[in-house]
């Protein structure tokens, strides 16, 4: 099931096995789509759907508190370089992250990350930020390839009315 446009924003699941438990719901894969580009595993045993769909429920019960201060100052790129900079690189090769310290900028970007959620859903790399700007949200969306320090053939960004959210 498709809801919204996968060429501009759409959320994507298949249930391949329904469970009782809230937690786990079904057994299936969970899409994110943004300008065209999915980002997640398809496959029918991808991962159990409860933290997905929940988070989902979360994200929108928490519109407009996803806000950082370089949410609207620095290009796409830049942020998800210091995203990974931050999170996976052992090398950081500098201790500025955007006009934060490493635990400032960690921290704060805990609450913007959408995935990947600690659920195999997101296991292809894909990372998913969302900033609350205004009356917009902005994504930003790449995937963490192995061996590469650049995000640039992954990376998409998109600016979306907070209603159509």
């Amino acid at each position: 099931m498709i809801v919204g446009d996968p060429g501009w924003f759409a959320l994507e699941s298949e249930i391949t096995q329904a469970y009782s438990r809230s937690s786990q719901m079904a057994l299936g894969f969970f899409i994110i789509h943004v300008s065209g580009n999915a980002y997640g595993v398809r496959a029918s045993d991808a991962s159990m759907l409860g933290r997905s769909f929940h988070e989902v429920g979360d994200r929108l019960s928490r519109r407009g508190s996803h806000r950082m201060a370089f949410g609207r100052e620095y290009d796409g790129r830049s942020i998800a370089m210091a995203y990974l900079a931050a999170f996976y690189r052992e090398e950081r090769g500098h201790n500025d992250f955007l006009g934060m310290s490493l635990a400032a900028f960690s921290g704060a970007l805990l609450s913007n990350t959408w995935a990947p959620d600690g659920d195999e859903a997101f296991d292809d790399g894909s990372h998913v930020l969302q900033f609350d700007v205004g009356d917009k949200v902005r994504l930003i969306v790449f995937k963490n390839t192995d061996g590469s320090a650049d995000v640039t053939d992954t990376l998409t960004e998109q600016w979306l009315d907070a209603d159509d959210f």
